[in-house]
């Protein structure tokens, strides 16, 4: 794809993505790199050495180098212009949009555990927000964290008060065939968080028992908080919607710590998932440099 053509009303866009022009996606050329075979779906800033940290010459790059996917985790917070915009860029070059954020996370005290009806309201104003937003970019998944454990009260009322309000969340989604997906998060990174074992998601959305509700198994996270990644994939697999990437220590690409992503990948892929694949995580290295080892990175552990 001739990138030249956008430079101009990109630059000059910015971040609104502003005007016609920067919707005018081109035909990819030669020099276009094959599609991986999984739907690896990277986020704005992977690639900015390239592209500026411009949205436009970002999707323009990734689908150069072979990527079908994106995700934006703060996409819900930007102007419903940029939203629609975005969406159909994404459309034009056949590039599938993967989670973003639902609602507001409350990191260091308790929310949805707690069972306060004002914070389950609020909570479920912003699941109603999201509707829209995922019609605007052609999404169909959301990212859920039920926020920070009630030191206060017993697990297993704390459990009932997060199922009920994700029942509820779930009666909004499911006319629109949307899908929230439960992310269990390491006690490293977010100490006190409720939902951390890709068990206990399971059990939640057992319970709620609804195709709107289901796991994002985050690789790097679960990796830290139990390891036993292969197994705990097969046993929560009936749950599973949704899959992030991270290598462990440092979170980044694929090949870079001890995650064997190889077989990981592979052992996904012959199970039948043909899923968005989240890259949530950082580069190894600086640079033009470091961004391209990413996407050679992703070649190497992409299934054959």
């Amino acid at each position: 794809m001739n990138r030249r053509t956008f430079v101009k009303s990109s630059l000059a866009a910015s971040a609104a993505l502003a005007g016609p022009a920067a919707l005018s996606a081109s035909i990819p050329s030669s020099e276009a790199e094959e599609p991986f075979k999984m739907k690896f779906a990277t986020h704005l800033g992977m690639f900015k050495e390239h592209t500026g940290g411009d949205p436009v010459l970002h999707l323009e790059f990734i689908h150069d180098k072979g990527f079908r996917a994106f995700e934006d985790n703060g996409m819900k917070d930007r102007e419903e212009g940029v939203q629609r915009k975005m969406g159909k860029l994404m459309e034009q070059l056949g590039i599938e949009m993967g989670v973003f954020v639902a609602h507001k996370i409350y990191w260091n005290e308790p929310n949805l555990a707690n069972g306060d009806k004002n914070l389950r309201e609020e909570f479920l104003y912003h699941i109603n927000e999201s509707v829209e937003v995922a019609k605007r970019v052609n999404a169909r998944w959301m990212t859920v964290v039920p926020g920070h454990l009630d030191l206060r009260q017993e697990i297993g009322y704390q459990t009932a008060h997060v199922v009920e309000s994700l029942k509820q969340a779930s009666a909004i989604l499911e006319p629109h065939g949307l899908t929230m997906v439960l992310e269990p998060l390491n006690f490293y990174n977010h100490p006190g968080l409720f939902l951390t074992k890709a068990a206990q998601a399971y059990q939640i959305c057992q319970a709620v028992d609804s195709p709107a509700c289901k796991i994002l198994f985050d690789i790097y996270h679960q990796q830290i908080q139990e390891g036993n990644l292969i197994p705990n994939i097969e046993k929560a697999w009936d749950e599973i919607a949704y899959f992030q990437i991270g290598d462990n220590p440092g979170r980044n690409e694929p090949t870079t710590g001890e995650i064997n992503y190889k077989n990981v990948f592979r052992f996904i892929h012959e199970k039948g998932y043909d899923g968005i694949l989240g890259m949530e995580h950082g580069n190894s290295k600086p640079g033009k440099e470091g961004e391209m080892a990413v996407v050679e990175a992703y070649r190497k552990v992409d299934v054959e």
